[in-house]
């Protein structure tokens, strides 16, 4: 029996991490999708998942923001994970000797990890060459869309047929309007280069629908300008999403494992 599971460690500006697992008979493969925390923190909540640095296969950052590359490069060396980044990725965060375990990333090229394939893909974001993924075992499929500006064509393409998602929702446009952001932050966060808003992640979802979408996790919800609820009302409002299974992961602990 095979079964593709995900669950978010903790997600928000303070810090991002994603464990996804295949498992096919007695095979497991396990990879963290981001890296957003100090070694210590991120041991204890891997713990608290009932795992260990042993127990990772592969290490995957999206793009070299703070909160989601962290301790990646030490915690990799330490333990003697393979990362797999783009390029960019890897020039952003100044270009890290990691001892012979840095895989380079490319949009749409699949990595084949045994019994876990990935599929990375661009996105627009303020990064410099930011990639998301596709995560399939089989015929089950996973989407983790957590830092984009909007939707491209090539972004839907990618996710399409997927039946769970982790999707970005940060931030609700009047919260954010009225925060205490400055004025060039605003403009950042809500720019087609930055954050998702909850109505976008809505249409992101009710295009997907189709393919038989049936999870959502919301994700990467700014403490200042949104609301676990607002995230999911929005969802829960897309054409065809009613009976759509929905959940949060909070930045202090994540969420609980999902099936796809």
């Amino acid at each position: 029996m095979s079964t593709l599971r995900f669950k978010s460690l903790g997600s928000g500006s303070a810090g991002n991490g994603t464990i996804v697992e295949a498992r096919s008979g007695a095979h497991t493969t396990r990879v963290l999708v981001d890296c957003g925390f100090g070694q210590r923190q991120l041991d204890q909540r891997l713990a608290l998942a009932g795992l260990q640095a042993g127990q990772i296969d592969a290490i995957f950052i999206t793009h070299e923001h703070g909160d989601h590359v962290g301790c990646a490069p030490q915690w990799a060396v330490r333990h003697r994970i393979p990362v797999w980044m783009s390029h960019g990725t890897h020039a952003a965060i100044n270009s890290p000797d990691l001892d012979g375990l840095l895989r380079i990333a490319r949009d749409t090229e699949t990595i084949d990890l045994g019994n876990l394939q990935l599929t990375p893909f661009t996105v627009p974001h303020d990064a410099r060459e930011p990639l998301q993924l596709r995560c399939s075992q089989g015929d089950a499929h996973l989407g983790v869309l957590t830092d984009l500006g909007h939707a491209t064509p090539h972004v839907l393409a990618q996710l399409m047929g997927c039946q769970a998602l982790l999707l970005e929702c940060n931030h609700d446009p009047d919260l954010l309007a009225a925060s205490r952001y400055p004025p060039f932050l605003k403009q950042r966060v809500g720019g087609l280069y930055g954050h998702l808003a909850n109505h976008a992640a809505a249409e992101i979802a009710q295009a997907l629908f189709a393919g038989g979408l049936r999870h959502i996790m919301a994700a990467h919800l700014s403490e200042q300008n949104n609301r676990p609820e607002l995230a999911l009302a929005a969802l829960a409002g897309a054409e065809g999403c009613a009976n759509v299974t929905l959940g949060v992961a909070q930045a202090a602990f994540g969420c609980d494992w999902v099936t796809v």
